[in-house]
């Protein structure tokens, strides 16, 4: 009851003439940075951030949050009319919706798609909502070893759970933290790795890093591989919105599952990308028709889409609650938190409660408002992939430039984002994942002090990682995430073996 009070004081606080406003242009402005493959949902973000310092808090998460909306829904679009994943969670929207869209039926594949993120995004709203409270009045135990045990927990269940070669994502994570090691150590206050820059004693913004590292490296390899858009054509009227709807309760196993599937994926460390695949690959295992796959099935769009919205919501309940983002896009807003001066973890639910509770109510808002925009605007969406992607690619490229100086009005960061640019550049064409250094670039500083202050207050000891129940705990499920293939490798040896055995006696 006290946390649906909260929301309705939420609610209060969004519903004002500037917020709307703010959210309906970042659901816009959001649709396009889904639509154009030279984009995506953390490049949008990270590119428009600052533009919002000036603003209000709970006004620049609205614009912000609502451009990763819109981006979920805008890959949607080029996946079904172009066959074209506009991000790496539209991928296995293609399996299905382009064949849809060649059927003569890519109004009812975009009204399934946009429905099925839409409840995704609802479900994991509602998630937050109950959920978050209880983690953030949990995490107020929390002390310095207990900090950096869930930091511990959060880099292991990277390299564990990923779905990437380990040794790429430990290498990734590794360049992150040292990156974050340049500049001031917090602790001594020596300056580490700076060379006689002076342009280094800050070290290396998160915010430069991650427009070179997505938003500049996407438009190389975009412009390497010269794409071009051609494409089906979609109408969509009331008529087939109301029709495709009317078939959607008999889904609605499906829907649910997604769902699931996407929060457990959105608040561990999977990502939306692997809660699109899944949900795709579950509802074709559970399918009364599994043949049909891959040649036009609805469930083939609901599933994929439903789960991607669902993980890109949720994935900001760990950012909210304990400060660490369950994402790329929740690291870049976790970051954008920080520079506007509040401090995400267990105290911002008690200290910066009008904020927090603005912010899920806005999540409720933003998601039917992004429905309902981008179920009136695919005509105009898809007619801007028709414009020569020469001259889209340098206008990113001008936008990009002009966020990475307005961060400290320095022409240092240009040339560091270009840098980034080139080095996201070979870690993509390498198949080296990114999440990982920006995990580790924005938590590595943290993570480092929380471990320092703990040895100092134990002296150096270890044991104290293991000194009570709930850092021991998250220690323990730290080591079992990171040993997890060995452990789900053995086990699977096991088994075989158990099942040869039972066979050779039987």
């Amino acid at each position: 009851m006290e946390e649906l009070n909260s929301l309705m004081t939420g609610f209060g606080h969004v519903l004002s003439f500037q917020n709307i406003g703010l959210m309906f242009i970042g659901i816009l402005l959001g649709i396009v940075v889904g639509v154009l493959p030279g984009l995506g949902g953390p490049n949008g973000v990270a590119i428009l951030l600052p533009l919002t310092f000036s603003m209000h808090p709970t006004s620049a998460i609205i614009l912000l949050s609502c451009i990763y909306w819109g981006a979920l829904f805008g890959g949607a679009i080029t996946s079904v009319l172009f066959n074209i994943p506009g991000e790496a969670w539209s991928v296995a929207t293609t399996f299905d919706g382009y064949p849809l869209a060649q059927q003569g039926k890519a109004g009812q594949a975009l009204t399934s798609a946009f429905t099925g993120s839409c409840i995704g995004a609802l479900f994991g709203v509602v998630i937050i909502t109950f959920l978050a409270p209880l983690v953030a009045k949990f995490a107020l135990r929390f002390g310095p070893p207990e900090f950096f045990a869930v930091y511990f927990l959060t880099f292991c269940s990277f390299i564990g759970m990923g779905k990437e070669p380990k040794a790429k994502i430990i290498i990734s994570m590794c360049v992150g933290f040292l990156l974050a090691a340049v500049g001031m150590d917090t602790v001594s206050g020596q300056l580490r790795m700076t060379y006689d820059f002076p342009e280094l004693l800050r070290g290396f913004d998160f915010l430069v890093a991650v427009i070179g590292l997505f938003g500049i490296s996407e438009i190389l390899l975009t412009m390497e591989e010269g794409l071009a858009f051609k494409g089906k054509k979609a109408k969509i009227d009331l008529k087939v919105v109301l029709k495709t709807w009317a078939m959607l309760p008999r889904y609605w196993m499906t829907l649910l599952r997604s769902s699931v599937i996407g929060c457990w994926l959105g608040i561990t460390p999977g990502g939306a990308t692997a809660a699109s695949f899944m949900g795709y690959g579950m509802a074709k295992r559970f399918s009364r028709d599994p043949d049909s796959f891959g040649k036009g099935n609805m469930e083939g769009v609901l599933a994929p889409e439903t789960a991607a919205h669902a993980a890109g919501t949720s994935a900001l309940l760990p950012m909210l609650a304990l400060g660490i983002p369950g994402s790329a896009t929740a690291a870049v807003l976790l970051g954008g938190l920080m520079i506007w001066g509040l401090q995400p973890g267990p105290m911002l639910f008690v200290e910066q409660k009008e904020f927090v509770w603005g912010l899920i109510a806005s999540m409720y808002l933003g998601n039917i408002a992004g429905l309902l925009v981008v179920l009136s605007t695919v005509p105009l969406f898809a007619a801007i992939l028709r414009i020569p992607f020469s001259i889209i690619a340098p206008s990113i490229m001008v936008v990009c430039a002009i966020g990475a100086y307005t961060v400290h009005n320095a022409q240092f960061d240009i040339w560091l984002m270009v840098v980034f640019g080139v080095i996201g550049y070979i870690f993509k064409k390498l198949n080296y994942p990114l999440a990982p250094l920006v995990l580790a670039l924005v938590l590595g500083d943290r993570a480092e002090d929380a471990f320092r202050q703990t040895m100092v207050g134990s002296k150096g000891a270890l044991g104290i990682f293991w000194s009570n129940g709930l850092v021991g705990t998250i220690m323990t499920l730290g080591m079992i995430a990171l040993l997890w293939p060995l452990i789900s490798g053995l086990s699977n040896i096991l088994r075989q073996r158990f099942l040869n055995k039972s066979h050779a006696n039987a």
